[in-house]
């Protein structure tokens, strides 16, 4: 079976460019695909409030209560402020272009390197988070949680490597299966509360806390560590205006009514799970999750709080796919910009960006791997680039209005007429200044959380996303700059072809004499022009006979001999080279290298395969084209046993003429 073959049977049937149309996803999957992120992490955005508050000891767990509210009202603010940016900026690209449009490269490219680190996070989170659920219901699992961990990786993987369309359709089940069993669960349990039938939980694993009596100014400090660490449920709030042109037409109405959607159920499983766990009197642990604890006291143990958390580990495991969708996406972005590597640009067969995915998938398993799969010790590196996003996206919303606003002041922009800027169009709108008011308070409320972040997470592992953020922008602005450079060398501005000719001279490099040396001849007449036959003397004591069949069975030219007395084949070939250049300065030389290839990767790595050196080690000289000649050894296979027939058939006495090769060649 052919590699192309397994390739369809295992990816998929290539896709075509122009079927990229027909890749875009609907409302409904687009929900499965852009919002699991933000709604399964109520999966553990609320126990991660009741960690920090351990500390205050159970009686003050009901401080989870505000401190959810407070971040439902956050995400109320980011929610409006996002559909602003979707219609405004229909092509996508969230923070990033926003970021571009209105603050220039830099702020960009901070923005960039905060969110594809915490696309990185995500997909870590995410999925250690979805096996904290499955060990909840079945503890020997804990043992084994990071190898659980990077086989849902490399899974989740492969399912996005077949493509966008067919990832949202099978993603779209288990996210609308999850939130059905979040929704039952948290009818059933407030009913029960109504009427006096819910019980307190009991039994939780590893929920003994040491308990500190705190005050003053370290009370307000522990608080807004809890604050902070909750608003991780409101990561996944971007992705939808990262991923616009993945909807189908009208794309930026379909986003903007997802992101609602989204932000609607979000709101209701934060509020509905934190309110349960205060009344069930749930209790901070690493080895019982949140919804554990709510799900086996509203329902009493058995099948449902089995159901309940396994819909919980698969949207988990799902929730990744978010960043799938966005990682790739924002770093083609980055790269069409000349900040990334231009391969991050190229689209595969299924018309995904191939190299964005692997990518993804190699450093958020590398974290899972450093960090032990550890929701907890993965938690201070979160939120804090989404967040810094969040105000720059926010800010740049804000500065677009107040320039609508001056630009129809002037009278410059006016309802017959708009303005083009680098990512989007400037429209009339005389709501300017509600929504510049609007985005720089979303501005202004991001940045306090951003920095209460910053300040809470320090020294829990915060200060590594502050050296990496910086790194990484020192990083794309040298990749800018040195396509900056290679751009400016292969300008044609100025530059013209000359009309003298530029001699060339041919040399065909001869590491004995045999089948593929005659291929090598072969060529080198066909090219029409004179060439000169070299051999390398590594083995001394060899070269009287290969010049003895160079004669015999080449008879063209005379092969020079290059003496190699430390038996090194690519010092000797470039002093040559360089000697040939000297007298020719104006000129090229074409070195004509043979290989043997044999059809099989084992059997090839069986022989020298000297081109490989060869051109190596006159790939940094300018004015050199090597040009590889490869003789398929399968080809001959047929012609070889023919010849051995006849040799077998000839009477004693009679040789028959082969191509003789006697396992000395370079090749």
């Amino acid at each position: 079976m052919s590699i192309i073959r397994i390739r369809q049977l295992v990816f998929g049937r290539a896709l075509r460019t122009r079927d990229s149309a027909h890749q875009t996803i609907s409302k409904t999957v687009g929900l499965a695909v852009f919002a699991s992120d933000s709604l399964s992490s109520v999966a553990y955005a609320g126990g991660e409030i009741l960690l920090m508050l351990a500390i205050l000891g159970s009686a003050q767990f009901w401080l989870a209560i505000p401190i959810t509210v407070a971040i439902a009202c956050l995400l109320i603010i980011l929610t409006f402020s996002y559909r602003q940016t979707i219609f405004a900026y229909p092509s996508g690209g969230g923070a990033y272009i926003v970021s571009r449009d209105n603050f220039g490269e830099a702020a960009a490219q901070v923005a960039g390197s905060a969110l594809l680190i915490d696309y990185i996070l995500t997909v870590a989170v995410s999925i250690s988070s979805g096996v904290d659920q499955l060990a909840s219901a079945f503890p020997a699992l804990f043992t084994y949680k990071v190898q659980i961990a990077l086989l849902l990786i490399l899974l989740i993987t492969y399912v996005n490597l077949r493509g966008v369309k067919e990832s949202g359709a099978i993603f779209a089940v288990p996210t609308y299966f999850f939130v059905a069993m979040m929704l039952l669960m948290i009818g059933v349990g407030l009913w029960k509360a109504v009427n006096g039938q819910l019980d307190i939980v009991t039994a939780v694993p590893g929920a003994e806390h040491e308990i500190v009596s705190v005050t003053g100014f370290a009370l307000v400090f522990l608080l807004l560590r809890a604050f902070s660490s909750g608003t991780t449920a409101l990561t996944g709030v971007e992705a939808i205006s990262n991923g616009i042109t993945a909807f189908k037409v009208p794309r930026s109405k379909n986003a903007a009514n997802t992101l609602l959607w989204d932000a609607a159920i979000l709101m209701v499983l934060f509020l509905g799970l934190g309110v349960l766990g205060y009344l069930v009197q749930a209790q901070p642990s690493e080895q019982e999750v949140l919804i554990s604890q709510v799900a086996r006291t509203v329902y009493g143990g058995g099948a449902l709080t089995l159901i309940t958390l396994m819909s919980a580990t698969v949207i988990l495991i799902m929730a990744a796919n978010t960043s799938y969708a966005g990682f790739p996406r924002l770093a083609a972005l980055q790269a069409g910009d000349g900040f990334l590597p231009k391969q991050l640009t190229f689209r595969g067969s299924r018309l995904v960006f191939s190299w964005g995915v692997i990518i993804l998938a190699l450093f958020a398993s590398l974290l899972i791997l450093l960090f032990q799969g550890s929701v907890s010790r993965l938690i201070p590196l979160y939120a804090i680039g989404v967040f810094l996003c969040f105000s720059l996206s926010q800010a740049g919303m804000a500065k677009r209005w107040r320039r609508i606003g001056a630009l129809m002041q002037s009278g410059e922009l006016t309802t017959d007429n708009e303005i083009e800027t680098l990512g989007s169009v400037l429209h009339y709108d005389r709501h300017w200044q509600l929504k510049m008011l609007l985005n720089g308070f979303g501005a202004a409320v991001t940045a306090i959380v951003t920095v209460i972040f910053l300040v809470t997470k320090f020294s829990s592992g915060a200060w590594i996303i502050v050296i990496l953020i910086p790194s990484m922008l020192w990083l794309f602005l040298r990749i800018h700059r040195h396509y900056q450079e290679v751009a400016q060398v292969l300008s044609t501005a100025g530059q013209h072809v000359t009309e003298r000719r530029r001699p060339v001279e041919t040399i065909v490099l001869v590491g004995d004499v045999h089948r593929e040396t005659l291929r090598l001849v072969e060529f080198a007449n066909g090219l029409g022009v004179p060439w000169t036959p070299v051999h390398i003397a590594v083995h001394e004591e060899r070269v009287p006979e290969i010049k003895r069949k160079w004669a015999e069975r080449v008879g063209i030219g005379e092969l020079t001999i290059v003496p190699s007395p430390y038996r090194s084949l690519t010092r000797p070939l470039r002093s040559y080279i360089e000697k040939r250049l000297r007298a020719n300065p104006d000129g090229f030389i074409q070195v004509v290298l043979g290989q043997l290839r044999t059809g099989h990767t084992v059997s090839q790595i069986l022989h020298q395969n000297a081109h490989l050196i060869e051109q190596l080690a006159l790939d940094d000289i300018d004015g050199v084209v090597t040009t590889v000649v490869p003789l398929h050894l399968e080809k001959f296979k047929d012609e070889i046993r023919h010849e051995a027939k006849a040799a077998a058939k000839a009477p004693v006495g009679q040789s028959v003429q082969t191509g003789e090769h006697n396992g000395k060649s370079n090749h």
